[in-house]
């Protein structure tokens, strides 16, 4: 299975009508900044989509930091971005996946096929000299029909069945290690991991602005077995998306996201947190 296109690859399809480019470049704790660059700059073709505004929902008492927003308003905005269930879709950010990765989940929750993201991302293209613009392009709309495939999503009740014993998989907390420690807590108001949690630091996937073979990434999670259901969960929902990547690379098949995560499952009172002293 296809996962990457290269910057050559797409320099070639740039003038392919089946083709539709996303940018989603972001910074956290600077929610103005990506789409800023964006306007500077950006693949000829590319239109943007904002984590906050495009890719997540409206925050609330429960949710997370990022909940999924409505995807019928989400397939709108699709449409209007002239994405249709047909095209060939290239996600990029700045090359380090995560918000791009969010992008490539969320399409695959949708049931759309043909999803990519560009290897390296916006910094691989420009230190490959492809062009680059300013202009913001004007596609034509595209109806874009939903076909979400729920086993790729994770609610709270599940996570806190697994929790209490009533349910089982493996539960991959995608954080830094010192944030699933507890050691260090400096985004969301409790610190530590979700009970019965390993974890399996995202950026570990990830080298010199790739993500690491199937080999390597199979190596990552040797220690879990193909067969059982994983759910992988970050902070907000948004870097445990290159983990699920990188277990479908692996070959993992049941593979889904808890994107509420951790701010999520601390936002109802009483939920147990496990911290680990070294």
């Amino acid at each position: 299975m296809k996962f990457f296109m290269e910057t050559k690859e797409l320099f070639d399809k740039l003038n392919d009508p089946g083709i539709r480019i996303a940018d989603c470049r972001f910074t956290l704790g600077n929610p103005d900044q990506g789409e800023s660059a964006y306007k500077l700059g950006h693949i000829p073709g590319s239109v943007y989509f904002h984590l906050e505004r495009d890719l997540s929902g409206e925050v609330k008492e429960h949710g997370g930091r990022h909940p999924l927003p409505d995807m019928k308003l989400f397939a709108e905005k699709l449409k209007k971005a002239g994405i249709g269930n047909e095209e060939t879709l290239v996600v990029y950010d700045d090359g380090d996946y995560a918000f791009a990765s969010r992008f490539y989940w969320m399409m695959k929750y949708a049931g759309h096929e043909n999803v990519y993201l560009l290897s390296g991302g916006y910094q691989a293209w420009v230190q490959a000299g492809y062009p680059i613009t300013s202009v913001i392009p004007k596609n034509e709309d595209k109806e874009y029909a939903l076909d979400l495939k729920e086993d790729l999503l994770t609610d709270y009740i599940t996570i806190k069945q697994f929790t209490e014993n009533k349910a089982e998989f493996v539960l991959i907390d995608s954080r830094e290690e010192k944030r699933y420690l507890g050691i260090e807590e400096k985004i969301d108001k409790a610190a530590g991991h979700i009970p019965g949690a390993i974890n399996k630091v995202w950026m570990d996937g990830i080298a010199n602005g790739r993500f690491k073979s199937a080999e390597e990434q199979l190596a990552r999670f040797s220690d879990i077995d193909k067969d059982q259901k994983v759910v992988v969960y970050c902070g907000s929902g948004v870097t445990a998306a290159p983990n699920y990547l990188a277990l479908k690379m692996a070959g993992y098949e049941n593979v889904s996201v808890y994107i509420g995560s951790f701010s999520d499952y601390i936002s109802y009172e009483g939920n147990s947190i496990e911290t680990v002293r070294k």
